[in-house]
């Protein structure tokens, strides 16, 4: 699978990806999964070949679509996938799925508060946000709630469920 050169996007290691898709094992087949902030793709071509039924692929960087088009054609995956070549806080308006990831670019950090309270509105099944340690997300967003953390080295995946009532 291609990737990019330099530091303009926050690949999940390996570990924590396997880690990722433990958790969601029981959720993700026949999921419609998002995978924002996308880079390279490999969360979300992750999400099709454990059993989503279609992921969506949000990237505003030019250069990470091209990969993403390219790594999708390369991997037989474009009929199962979009690919939204526009800005986070534009799709999240629009996207409608059951499975969220969110991972910003190291430069886009602030992005994590405006990328969950808007999902705090919508309230999806899953939204899970992948951030390092030194970044705190609050316990809640709107209608969004932290129902679990998984930490592993300087990274942690956090996983938001909507409230009851």
């Amino acid at each position: 699978m291609k990737s990019l050169p330099g530091l303009d996007v926050r690949p999940t290691p390996d570990r924590l990806r396997e880690a990722l898709f433990n958790v969601l094992a029981p959720r993700i087949e026949g999921a419609v999964f998002a995978d924002i902030y996308a880079g390279t793709g490999a969360v979300g071509i992750e999400a099709l070949s454990r059993g989503a039924s279609k992921a969506i692929f949000v990237e505003q960087n030019r250069a990470a679509a091209n990969v993403i088009r390219e790594n999708l054609r390369t991997l037989g995956l474009e009929p199962r996938a979009t690919l939204r070549h526009t800005r986070a806080s534009v799709a999240l308006e629009q996207i409608e799925a059951d499975i969220l990831f969110i991972d910003p670019p190291y430069e886009l950090e602030k992005e994590y508060e405006r990328s969950l309270t808007a999902l705090g509105e919508k309230a999806p099944p899953l939204v899970i946000a992948q951030h390092p340690l030194r970044v705190k997300l609050a316990d809640r967003y709107g209608k969004l709630r932290r129902a679990r953390v998984l930490k592993q080295g300087d990274n942690a995946l956090s996983f938001y469920e909507p409230t009851s009532g």
